[in-house]
């Protein structure tokens, strides 16, 4: 009975596991395709947000960093300048120029 219910329990947690994957999976193509299809739109890039949109957009952004507080600072320091963030949570500069080409005095990136 003991075995059984070890291996009923084993099974369980290898299902949720493998659901959570594929669920996970779906969602993130999903959100994919939106930001692609507002790309599209012209919904990003230079000019494209106010200053009242920069604290929700960079939360957006920062939030799967582990360096959450810079993140936040420099994101709407751009923001504020460029009056735009990348869709995503990482890359896609290249949607907002201003964003992308924005350097620290040692030529490194500025914006996350």
């Amino acid at each position: 009975m003991a075995k059984f219910l070890a291996l009923l329990f084993s099974f369980i947690i290898l299902a949720s596991v493998v659901f959570s994957e594929v669920m996970g999976g779906v969602g993130h193509d999903r959100i994919r395709k939106e930001q692609v299809k507002n790309a599209q739109k012209g919904m990003y890039g230079q000019g494209s947000l106010r200053t009242s949109q920069c604290p929700g957009e960079c939360t957006r952004r920062c939030s799967k960093t582990q360096y959450h507080k810079p993140c936040m600072f420099f994101c709407q320091k751009c923001c504020r300048k460029c009056l735009c963030v990348p869709p995503g949570f990482y890359g896609n500069k290249h949607v907002c120029s201003c964003y992308n080409n924005w350097k620290t005095k040692r030529g490194g990136p500025k914006c996350p």
